[in-house]
């Protein structure tokens, strides 16, 4: 690892999800769109409520008046200058995007850890694919929660990948054999993650409504 590439702990959870739950080889997410989009979201709420600048209050989101990274600004104006507060799940909802996923993929770009490949069809870009550059700042990832998952002391920052992941369902692709007490024992008190849970299972029950 240079000088220049970010650790572990420099990365925000969105780029650290979002780097966890890309196929290092061929760029490719390990779960479908929404899947990725809805995490996000819930990513960035845990990551505001990380720096301080947001926290759940009863069963509301609220602003603290902390200045949060300028990479979030955008949602935390979001969050703030809501007249009526928003459950954590509403927020999911509200912040997931597309267009965030793809900024966050291009930022991890920017920092050389992923590369932009487009997919041309017809003389038309028609995809794109983050595959792995620096495969540094996903090793210490990695490390990071194979000794929180083993027992060892996890900070807030590991655990909350940890959550996140686990109600993505990428945690078990990376780590097959985690014990499954642990990782519960981890996740049980991380509002933003269960705020996802909540929203994909509203999606899958709205998309096995509509086929059938």
């Amino acid at each position: 690892m240079n000088a220049a590439t970010p650790k572990a702990e420099e990365l925000n959870l969105p780029q650290a999800f979002l780097l966890l739950a890309t196929n290092d080889k061929d760029g490719e997410p390990y779960v479908p769109a929404y899947v990725l989009r809805t995490t996000l979201a819930g990513a960035t709420l845990a990551e505001l409520d990380l720096l301080g600048a947001i926290g759940l209050q009863g069963k509301h989101v609220r602003a603290t008046g902390t200045a949060p990274q300028p990479d979030f600004q955008h949602q935390l104006d979001l969050i703030r200058e809501k007249s009526r507060p928003h459950t954590p799940k509403r927020w999911v909802s509200m912040l997931e995007s597309r267009v965030e996923v793809q900024r966050v993929y291009e930022g991890m770009a920017s920092l050389g850890i992923v590369e932009h490949v487009g997919e041309k069809h017809l003389g038309l870009f028609r995809s794109t694919r983050y595959p792995e550059k620096d495969h540094a700042p996903e090793a210490a990832l990695l490390q990071k929660i194979q000794a929180a998952l083993g027992g060892s002391l996890s900070d807030s920052r590991t655990t909350a990948l940890i959550a996140l992941l686990q109600a993505a369902g990428v945690l078990d692709r990376l780590f097959p054999a985690a014990d499954q007490s642990r990782v519960r024992q981890l996740a049980k008190d991380h509002w933003p993650s269960r705020a996802v849970t909540d929203e994909l299972r509203m999606i899958r029950l709205a998309e096995a409504e509509a086929a059938t």
